[in-house]
């Protein structure tokens, strides 16, 4: 089977997708100011440090910022401890990477942290600020690694998901609009999109057969016309309009200032060398996909091609 998207690193640098962040998050906890505003200059310089006095507070802050790297708490710390206040902690952020400070034996408290998975390392104070920062750089490069996994999972689950709906709809027996409706519907509404059109091409040219969905009703398909879908087709390649009000080769593209359209995926579905069908997913506003939206694009469009080639409605067409 054909790649449809070859070149994933070069359509990642266009899209802008969200890498890795150049100060990544981490939350600090102490009762006491002084150890707090020391944690907070420790690290400023290269995370984005947030700040609290107390467990409860804590817990305000990641309720108002959302999921940090890493936690840095101390153990003793009044109504709440800090192994209480981590084990709060990881229902919600389970990739979060929890580091106690402790000047006490509180032996049995940090056994049980640490084998239920709570606490990622413990540090007794009174600590070195230079072997701190060594413990929490290798914390932040555990979570990336977690967050890479539970990524990968639930990519898989969805392209699961995705390729179950995919085979269903090809085994309906529906006409062929419908069915190429049905899946512009789903990729339309797995993908966020505000319109996804998917039209079959015979000798490299768009035919009438197609599907469309329209996340606000009706929608134009101006494909016919549009230079991305050419290029796209020309290519056997993506093409990828992150931002068009800022692209010279299309801003001025009247269709795409009439339909709203600010962000357009165009991506060839191909077959042996050529291109059976082209999807087109637009946003009405500029888009930046992240990592793994992408490659889930890049595998839903090969389960596109299996679909296609298997549907007895589209054999006939093509036949």
């Amino acid at each position: 089977m054909d790649n449809p998207i070859p070149e994933l690193d070069k359509i990642r640098r266009q899209l802008m997708i969200l890498e890795r962040p150049k100060k990544p998050k981490i939350l600090v906890v102490d009762d006491e100011p002084d150890n707090l505003d020391l944690l907070y200059r420790t690290f400023r310089r290269d995370f984005n440090v947030f700040k609290a006095e107390s467990g409860i507070h804590a817990l305000d802050v990641l309720a108002a910022e959302g999921e940090v790297a890493v936690i840095i708490s101390d153990q003793r710390m009044p109504e709440m401890k800090g192994t209480e206040f981590l084990r709060k902690t990881l229902p919600q952020f389970p990739d979060t990477v929890r580091i106690i400070l402790t000047g006490f034996t509180d032996i049995e408290d940090l056994v049980e942290a640490i084998n239920s998975g709570q606490v990622y390392k413990y540090i007794t104070k009174p600590w070195d600020p230079d072997e701190l920062k060594q413990v929490v750089q290798k914390a932040t490069e555990t979570h990336y690694l977690l967050k890479q996994r539970t990524e990968e999972l639930q990519r898989a689950n969805a392209q699961i998901a995705l390729l179950s709906l995919l085979v269903e709809v090809a085994q309906e027996g529906k006409d062929l609009e419908a069915t190429l409706n049905q899946i512009s519907r789903i990729f339309g509404e797995g993908f966020a999109v505000d319109t996804c059109i998917l039209q079959l091409v015979e000798n490299n040219s768009l035919i009438p057969s197609q599907g469309i969905y329209s996340s606000h009703g009706n929608t134009e398909n101006w494909l016919a016309k549009d230079p991305l879908i050419k290029e796209a087709i020309a290519t056997q390649q993506i093409q990828v309009a992150a931002n068009i009000s800022k692209d010279k080769n299309l801003a001025t593209f009247a269709h795409y200032n009439n339909n709203n359209i600010r962000g357009h995926l165009s991506i060839p579905i191909l077959l042996a060398g050529k291109v059976l069908a082209i999807l087109s997913l637009q946003w009405e506003q500029p888009y930046t996909l992240r990592e793994d939206e992408v490659k889930l694009i890049h595998l839903s469009a090969q389960l596109l091609t299996v679909v296609l080639t298997h549907s007895q409605n589209f054999q006939l067409v093509h036949s």
